[in-house]
């Protein structure tokens, strides 16, 4: 089973054809799977868009009245998947935005890695800084900065997305270890960073998978304020990575259709040039 999380706030424009195209792609891909959906108190037309999209899909519809924020939303999605999941060891979560920046065709690229042998395996967001808006195109510049040694040493060379497939049992590994903590402490992206540094520790092999980022169909402003993406990011530099995650697998260059490699196979180097 495939379970694929995303959290929404206001995106009545965009989730309905989200939805549809992701079922378009699984169809194709032709596995199980169950979309789970976590409404973080939409004001706009979110809940009947989801409403009339459960009539015909496995949609799974989680909401909450009050505000929670993208990484409680996040934390939510992940533990009702791993409560759902009977096959722990062969299921996979997906984590995707809802405002459709992001290809559900994607999703299938990173699957095929998991079923290749990875245990997590992220999308690294092409150079693509001309094309964001202004925030994030600053934010995304002076990440690396802020983090300092924590960006340099992630497993990842773009520990920032959270468009990310994870094999079901490292995320029950991770929320078992956590027990009745709060799972993630930051916001945006710095949660992003979190929650692969919780999840790491569990996961035998992490690879990436180079996805673009569309931006030209969001159709409302970014969210992302810079200073406070910054302020979060900067929260994170005490993360540490686990140093297995760290040393590139001999069989991960190729092991799937998108030619995914290890991420430290990226080396120090190829980081600094994103």
């Amino acid at each position: 089973m495939i379970y694929i999380c995303i959290p929404a706030r206001d995106e009545e424009q965009t989730l309905g054809v989200l939805l549809w195209k992701v079922r378009k792609v699984m169809r194709e891909f032709d596995r199980d799977y169950r979309i789970l959906v976590f409404d973080d108190a939409s004001r706009d037309g979110t809940p009947a868009v989801l409403q009339r999209y459960a009539k015909v899909l496995p949609l799974v519809r989680l909401r909450s009245d009050e505000p929670l924020g993208y990484a409680r939303s996040i934390e939510r999605l992940l533990t009702e998947a791993v409560a759902q999941s009977g096959y722990p060891k062969r299921d996979a979560v997906v984590t995707m935005q809802g405002d459709f920046t992001e290809d559900p065709a994607d999703a299938v690229t990173l699957v095929k890695a998991l079923e290749g042998g990875a245990d997590i395996v992220a999308g690294a967001i092409k150079d693509e800084r001309k094309e964001l808006p202004k925030q994030l195109r600053w934010a995304r510049r002076l990440a690396p900065w802020v983090m300092g040694r924590a960006y340099r040493g992630a497993p990842v060379s773009d520990p920032l997305s959270g468009f990310r497939a994870y094999r079901v049992i490292v995320l029950k590994k991770m929320l078992r270890e956590m027990g009745e903590r709060p799972l993630l402490s930051t916001q945006g992206w710095a949660s992003n960073v979190e929650l692969l540094g919780l999840a790491a520790p569990h996961a035998r092999r992490i690879q990436e998978e180079p996805l673009e980022l569309r931006y030209h169909l969001l159709t409302r402003e970014s969210r992302v304020k810079a200073p406070h993406v910054l302020k979060d990011l900067f929260r994170v530099r005490g993360v540490r990575w686990p140093a297995r995650a760290a040393e590139p697998a001999a069989d991960t260059a190729g092991a799937s259709p998108g030619g995914a490699t290890a991420a430290a196979a990226a080396g120090p180097a190829a980081r600094a040039n994103r």
